[in-house]
């Protein structure tokens, strides 16, 4: 639709563009080639001309969606980014989540922004860790799940088996979109079993997209280009299915009941292009979001968001900080004053931009599914609602329990002003939780993280950012508890044992214990006072700054 066009019907604008989009996130165990995966859908989408190795070697491209020092070296993803790119006549935002354990609450946060998942498997694998942990945040925000079963060209489990563990231990109905013909080094191609055609595949140049011949299952050609016995099977497993199996059933997909199931190898681009295809045509569009005032529909006239990760330094030129926002509503426009429901204060959004990992662009205008960096000199926090017209706040992001807790000292007491610039600016974009000491001599914050690497990760960016050096000192304790109640249900208590109390960063008292066993003594010697392992939501509280 032309500018003047849109001009004069903004809602037919608004309709257009919500029904172009798809916006999802990946999820995975580390190492099942979520990081491959996307270099290829971007090949695929036109946006990158040659895909990358995540382990970049010599003169190969690293890949686009890893942009911190740290994760080059170590060859993971560590932060999540946002990658916007057209396919055909779809424009898709895939949000890109940490491939690392340490980093599960910053892919909850992701999966806040996020319509659909993607749940990538390892066929030796199968189900790990850390992709159930991530499948029930999808359950409970009831997002749609897409599985592609990753790196079929190695040995791997019996496909059949794969999609057993999937429905028996996810209570998750498989429907497999397409089939394997072999696996390892026979893995010849998919069968789509929708349209019963063949996709064959040939190697292509590492970085490229493989070539593909696609024929019907009944074609002569067939039997001279794929050895018999792989295809027999292929047919034989699929009778099976189409026997014993679920109907497709789209409503059940977007309730989040069914995941379509595709097969493939990111590394080879072995199906990616037919679990693309599907994927789009399946995948719900931008949906209704919840708010204060119920849900939200994406055809709301005003513009109305919600920021959901905060970064630092991501150009460590400019030393900048960048929102990143999920347009939930209306049309977001350069230079368009919005109200910040957390303060009521009026903000002029003059520097949006267009993210594409570290490469950004200023965007003239955004629509509901897509996401848009503001440039942040301090006023956001995650969970904020940004809206145009009537008031709506969306319902803000939790936080997770850490189970790994130190004292941060700041060797260095002249570099404390970094030091402090450096903590407060960390928290506020949720690297990791800060807690502070109850006796306010103890100026030190303590820094509270699900992994160790998330610890690691604050002290190179310390050092790395902010030029300030630092020593961590453990303490002995290994699991948090939120009073629900507040300090004034704290002091009705009176004296506790085996555990410390501390305060998080909007001064509302946590209880650390050294294990479940002293948690589990404390509840029993006071069975009335309610704890939490999520931290309440904020809204409308400024946080304590170092």
């Amino acid at each position: 639709m032309s500018t003047s066009a849109a001009e004069s019907d903004p809602g037919a604008a608004v309709a257009e563009a919500v029904d172009r989009r798809r916006n999802f996130a990946i999820i995975s165990h580390p190492d099942a080639g979520k990081t491959t995966l996307t270099e290829k859908l971007l090949l695929y989408g036109g946006a990158i001309q040659q895909a990358g190795a995540v382990k970049a070697r010599g003169e190969q491209r690293k890949v686009t969606s890893d942009w911190m020092e740290l994760e080059k070296q170590r060859g993971i993803s560590i932060t999540s980014t946002v990658l916007q790119f057209d396919y055909d006549a779809t424009t898709i935002n895939l949000l890109d989540t940490p491939g690392h354990q340490d980093f599960s609450e910053d892919t909850y946060r992701t999966l806040a922004a996020a319509d659909n998942a993607v749940m990538l498997e390892d066929a030796a694998k199968g189900l790990e860790p850390q992709t159930r942990k991530l499948f029930e945040v999808c359950r409970m925000r009831q997002i749609p799940i897409f599985t592609f079963i990753n790196k079929m060209d190695r040995p791997g489990r019996e496909p059949l088996s794969l999609l057993d563990e999937i429905e028996s231990e996810l209570e998750l109905i498989p429907w497999a979109v397409n089939w394997p013909i072999g696996s390892g080094e026979q893995f010849r191609g998919v069968i789509d079993r929708r349209s019963r055609e063949v996709v064959l595949f040939s190697r292509a140049e590492r970085g490229r997209q493989a070539s593909e011949r696609r024929l019907t299952l009944d074609d002569p050609a067939l039997r001279e280009l794929v050895e018999a016995e792989l295809l027999d099977l292929a047919v034989e497993e699929m009778e099976l299915l189409d026997v014993a199996g679920a109907e497709l059933d789209l409503e059940a997909v977007h309730s989040g009941d069914l995941t379509p199931v595709f097969f493939g190898s990111a590394m080879t681009n072995f199906g990616v292009r037919p679990f693309l295809d599907a994927f789009l045509e399946m995948a719900q569009r931008p949906m209704a979001r919840s708010s204060s005032d119920g849900l939200v529909d994406p055809l709301r006239e005003g513009f109305s968001g919600f920021v959901f990760k905060l970064q630092a330094n991501m150009d460590p030129r400019h030393r900048d900080r960048v929102a990143f926002v999920r347009v939930c509503s209306g049309r977001f426009e350069k230079d368009m004053t919005v109200k910040h429901a957390r303060t009521g204060k009026a903000i002029r959004l003059s520097r949006p931009q267009k993210l594409f990992g570290q490469d950004r662009a200023v965007v003239e205008d955004a629509y509901p599914g897509d996401v848009i960096g503001l440039n942040n000199p301090g006023m956001f926090s995650i969970g904020d609602t940004l809206y145009v017209g009537p008031k709506v706040e969306y319902e803000g992001i939790p936080c997770f329990s850490p189970e790994i807790f130190s004292w941060l000292r700041n060797p260095n007491p002249s570099a404390f002003k970094n030091f402090r610039k450096g903590v407060n600016e960390l928290r506020e974009e949720g690297a990791v939780q800060i807690l502070y000491d109850t006796d306010e001599s103890k100026r030190d914050p303590i820094l509270a993280a699900v992994g160790q690497l998330q610890l690691e990760v604050v002290q190179h960016r310390l050092e790395h950012e902010y030029g300030v050096e630092s020593r961590l000192e453990p303490l002995g304790f290994q699991v948090a508890r939120w009073v629900s109640g507040g300090w004034s249900e704290l002091d009705k208590v009176g004296r506790i044992f085996n555990c410390k109390t501390v305060r998080d960063a909007w001064n509302r008292p946590v209880l650390l214990f050294k294990n479940e066993w002293n948690l589990n003594q404390l509840k029993e010697d006071h069975p009335d006072l309610a704890l939490s392992n999520v931290a309440p939501v904020v809204s409308g509280v400024e946080p304590i700054s170092l």
